[in-house]
């Protein structure tokens, strides 16, 4: 069975109340789909990261993004990982308020999950990062997950 990495803004599309931007609404829509109809096709895990931002902010928003990730498994963290977040910053040149994004990226290489699943697009699922992630873990001899959002991991009938 494949696995897939739950990262952030997985729970926090699930957890949210409709959004009034229609692209947005859709992907809550999708997200939802894929939580209900497809996840059971994967061996989700998620991490001490995910965890402590989605805790974060409204108490009862943080309640409800943590329900959806009870009862997944969190990856251990691997004493290399702070050394492939630093490589992974300066390779995706990310600011400081998006290093944890390096945090997640680095556990889905070093746990060679299939999957990281996300909808942050702007460091995460991004076919420019992708490529030099995927240049980056050749080079280096490690696994390479594909970053994507639920809708790309959605089966066809």
């Amino acid at each position: 069975m494949q696995t897939v990495y739950i990262e952030t803004t997985i729970p926090s599309y699930l957890a949210a109340k409709p959004s009034s931007i229609a692209s947005i609404a859709a992907d809550q829509q999708a997200t939802h789909h894929w939580w209900r109809n497809e996840r059971v096709r994967f061996r989700l895990f998620t991490s001490v990261f995910t965890i402590d931002e989605s805790s974060r902010g409204d108490a009862s928003a943080a309640k409800r993004r943590l329900s959806f990730l009870s009862d997944i498994p969190d990856l251990d963290i691997p004493a290399t990982l702070p050394a492939l977040e630093a490589d992974i910053i300066k390779l995706f040149r990310l600011p400081p308020k998006a290093f944890t994004d390096a945090s997640h990226l680095g556990l889905a290489v070093l746990h060679r999950m299939d999957y990281l699943l996300t909808w942050n697009c702007t460091h995460l699922a991004n076919a420019v990062l992708q490529k030099d992630l995927m240049e980056y873990c050749q080079y280096h001899g490690l696994h390479v997950p594909i970053v994507c959002t639920p809708d790309a991991l959605i089966s066809t009938p």
